[in-house]
């Protein structure tokens, strides 16, 4: 009797007997082809120093390891060591891997088969490849890898049969020379030419315990491992249409362009009229206008000016026309939380019917020419609800200079929801030829920022890295639970910059710094943009509130040349208040306040170039 010390495990091994581990990524149905090996004789030990239980039986003459799944072997995290221990010291290694999601998969597959274990591969969920109108050629992948794969459908017990019968055939798999060749500096001071790899692959819990340093070669050794597997995917996978559900073929006509972008054109039609004009029109008039203007805004006036003097600073700063009391609850509960449900409702139910991640792969390619990956689309959708939200959500983006880009465009030329709803209004009544050209320089103002900012901030775009998962019916529990979370979490960051934004619009109304600024404004917009004087006070009006700029367009006197630059102006100009403030908080101050410089500049100077042509 002995016992597997070497895998920290305590599991007897009889004399005689071979370790058997199963390994595979997380929802492949590894349990069921332990079930199957192992039947009702299975202990459970608990993997010393973790919360990792590790389950083992026995098969013939073999003791069956179950490992946790992981997609790769590693030290990252409890798992992945608990994972790793256990094959480095097996002696056949059962792989299990979703045949529908190979591209992601063999990426554990060939990291097995370069440590040199002797193997087969249960190629699983064969079922789910007709469904989904694949063709995967069984003869050219069991070439490629070098070892035995069997295909199967686990659950029905489809090849189970087989794979017991394939496990005395395992054998090591074709390995990649390069790889081989790096691991002969470790080979010799190492146990086994696994954990040379591993040594590697800059495992320091393995090179620790050998007395060696890492060699920092991991992401080099990575990118060499994808390359292999995409090759390999390319080579045994065709996508066929014969078997395939509905479901499957309309996910593939969201990411063929030329069905794609009609899809996406109907999908973003619909979500302007929930949002523009369901949610900002409908909704926000009756929570804004009726519930928090009509009803909330006398009442604080009326309690707090019962004991302050509404015409002090207290006063003003509180219950004024810009007070943290009035101006605030109203901008925040009247205007933008019935925007924010809104948006992150119909997000929710675009992420989980798996549309999203399918329209950030459509638009990756245009948006890598600005400098971003598809994962922009997010923020940018988003930012035609709230620019505020938007700016927050620039977090997912991998690279500082990614978000950096981002939050410029998103600043410069994407209008809110509030503020859309009039500039629609305003310029449908200049009729098409104006309509037109607003929408060609504003588009083109966005295209040409994102290219030179591509062009002149080094580094350059991350790649999209992004799990396409089956189209599906939305689960309105989740779609619930997700609103809910993100417009909580949006609020708590949200609601503090807003009551600092009143704070500091009431002062400088009150010491008239306002008025002063609006006097600087002046010269710019009637000189540079042959604008009315008045234009500089809307202007500033959408510094407090976007749609509050826009609106006060409307009671200005203009030509439809002037109602055109003043609306391309407006549309450039710096975000809202609050938008500001998340910009500074996410951005930094250095980095926000070029962006927000850069944004006066752009504004001026492309309103003063549209007066001048017109």
């Amino acid at each position: 009797m002995g016992h597997c010390h070497d895998c920290n495990v305590n599991i007897k091994v009889k004399e005689g007997e071979k370790k058997l581990v199963l390994a595979g990524n997380p929802n492949v149905g590894k349990s069921v082809f332990f079930n199957k090996l192992t039947g009702l004789y299975v202990d459970v030990s608990n993997f010393p120093g973790t919360t990792v239980d590790v389950s083992y039986g026995r098969y013939k003459d073999y003791v069956v390891i179950d490992t946790p799944g992981v997609y790769g072997v590693s030290s990252f995290n409890d798992e992945e060591t608990v994972a790793r221990d256990v094959i480095l010291f097996g002696d056949v290694i059962l792989n299990v891997v979703d045949a529908v999601h190979l591209d992601r998969d063999l990426f554990l597959t060939k990291q097995l088969i370069d440590m040199g274990k002797p193997m087969i591969i249960a190629l699983n969920l064969m079922d789910d490849v007709r469904r989904n109108g694949l063709d995967i050629d069984l003869k050219k992948l069991e070439s490629m890898l070098g070892v035995p794969i069997i295909p199967t459908t686990a659950i029905k017990d489809e090849g189970m049969d087989k794979v017991l019968d394939s496990i005395s055939k395992a054998r090591v798999g074709k390995r990649n020379p390069e790889l081989i060749d790096k691991m002969e500096a470790y080979i010799d001071k190492v146990d086994n030419e696994a954990e040379a790899l591993l040594v590697l692959e800059d495992d320091e819990n393995v090179a620790e315990r050998n007395g060696l340093s890492i060699s920092g070669q991991r992401d080099e050794i990575y990118s060499i491992r994808r390359k292999e597997v995409d090759a390999i995917v390319s080579a045994v996978v065709r996508e066929t249409n014969t078997g395939a559900s509905f479901r499957t073929k309309l996910g593939r006509w969201m990411l063929n362009p030329l069905t794609g972008i009609p899809i996406l054109a109907v999908t973003l039609y619909i979500m302007y009229k929930v949002l523009g004009v369901i949610v900002a029109g409908d909704i926000v008039g009756f929570t804004e206008e009726t519930i928090m203007e009509g009803l909330y805004r006398p009442f604080a006036e009326g309690l707090i000016g019962s004991f302050i003097n509404p015409a002090s600073f207290l006063g003003n700063l509180l219950i004024g026309e810009f007070g943290v009391l009035t101006m605030a609850p109203v901008y925040i509960l009247g205007l933008l939380l019935p925007l924010i449900i809104g948006f992150y409702l119909l997000m929710a139910v675009l992420e989980d019917s798996g549309y999203l991640p399918r329209i950030a792969a459509l638009v990756d390619r245009v948006l890598t020419a600005l400098g971003l990956n598809g994962k922009a689309i997010i923020p940018i959708i988003l930012g035609f609800g709230c620019v505020t939200m938007a700016t927050m959500t620039t977090r997912i983006l991998g690279t500082k200079r990614e978000k950096i880009i981002a939050t410029v465009l998103l600043g410069l030329a994407i209008p809110c929801s509030a503020q859309l709803g009039v500039i629609v209004g305003l310029i449908t009544e200049l009729g098409a030829f104006y309509t037109t050209i607003y929408v060609f320089t504003i588009l083109a103002v966005f295209a040409l920022t994102g290219t030179v900012l591509n062009k002149v901030m080094p580094g350059k775009s991350s790649d999209l890295l992004i799990d396409l998962p089956p189209i599906r019916i939305p689960q309105l529990r989740n779609v619930i639970m997700k609103t809910i979370q993100k417009t909580w979490m949006f609020l708590k960051e949200a609601t503090p910059l807003f009551v600092l934004g009143a704070v500091l619009i009431s002062v400088m109304q009150y010491t008239n710094i306002l008025e002063g600024i609006q006097n600087v404004f002046a010269p710019i917009t009637v000189g540079l943009l042959d604008l009315p004087k008045e234009t500089a006070t809307a202007f500033i009006m959408g510094i407090i509130r976007r749609d509050f700029g826009a609106a006060g367009l409307t009671s200005i006197p203009m030509t439809q040349v002037q109602t055109l630059v003043s609306l391309v102006v407006m549309t450039l100009f710096v975000p809202c208040i609050a938008a500001i403030m998340v910009m500074f908080k996410e951005r930094g101050f250095k980095d926000a306040l070029m962006i927000w410089i850069g944004s006066f500049v752009v504004a001026f100077l492309t309103g003063g170039l549209v007066a001048f042509i017109l």
